[in-house]
């Protein structure tokens, strides 16, 4: 994946986009490519914060990527063979990727995202039946169902974990953009339905960029969804020549390690 953009911010997002953190913090979006048409992991990091402890929320990423196989192996990284042709890691941190030993067949090698859940028949009617998701796998023995909004984007799995979600202290969210005329809809019919609306119809600002606007939703484990304005976003979300010089310039004026070493003390966990 490569740096698309960086941003810097001097305190928290009024949509929590941080998590529950009011101080500085920075968001970097990476990728195999822009974001109108790839799905992108925003990285999240809140300064100061030295630790988060992991749930069983978020479950993982799939890549078909012999790429990425070929990559880790050559680095060291540690493999684990799930099945066959399929190797589990972990990221830094503790979250989960599994490659596919398979050349890459879309031009964007993210297959599916996997989300725990404790009632998959409740989760896929909210998924499919209110947001409009169609189901491309559904399998009651292993309690586990694949949706999407389009057959050449990346896919959402939801699969059962056998009792409550746990979010533990870390933080996340699945954004989807969508006409801005669409996200007035979106929170009228959540709210028609008795459904949790974490943020109401609100506008971002990103210092020296454009100003999006979103509706942040959570699914029945407290999952967090958010729909943003198109229009807005695809200006937001050009892909920005310097965000490899912007990130490499945030850490390395981020001296929390060295303060927290040199005063003999240990960054806070969150």
């Amino acid at each position: 994946m490569r740096v698309l953009r960086h941003e810097e911010f001097e305190e928290g997002c009024k949509a929590t986009c941080n998590g529950p953190y009011d101080g500085k913090w920075s968001k970097t979006m990476v990728g195999y490519g822009p974001e109108d048409n790839h799905f992108v992991v925003e990285l999240t990091y809140n300064y100061g914060i030295g630790e988060y402890r992991l749930g069983n929320d978020f479950l993982g990423i799939t890549l078909v990527s012999s790429q990425a196989v070929s990559n880790a192996k050559k680095m060291g990284w540690p493999l684990k063979e799930v099945t066959s042709g399929v190797f589990e890691t972990e990221a830094p941190g503790g979250y989960k990727f599994y490659l596919e030993d398979k050349e890459q067949l879309r031009q964007d090698p993210v297959w599916k995202v996997t989300l725990g859940v404790s009632n998959l028949q409740k989760s896929v009617s909210y998924w499919s039946g209110l947001l409009g998701m169609k189901i491309y796998e559904k399998d009651e023995e292993k309690q586990r169902a694949l949706l999407g909004y389009a057959d050449n984007q990346c896919k959402l799995e939801l699969r059962a974990v056998g009792g409550a979600v746990d979010h533990g202290t870390a933080f996340g969210r699945v954004a989807f953009s969508c006409a801005k005329d669409e996200l007035p809809s979106i929170e009228a019919l959540m709210k028609k339905e008795n459904q949790k609306i974490l943020t109401p119809l609100v506008s971002l600002d990103t210092p020296g960029k454009a100003t999006v606007q979103v509706v942040i939703l959570a699914d029945p484990d407290g999952h967090e969804v958010c729909f943003v304005g198109d229009e807005a976003f695809r200006e937001l979300s050009q892909v920005d020549p310097n965000g490899d010089k912007l990130l490499d310039d945030a850490m390395a004026a981020d001296n929390s390690d060295q303060w927290f070493a040199e005063h003999n003390r240990k960054k806070v966990s969150a």
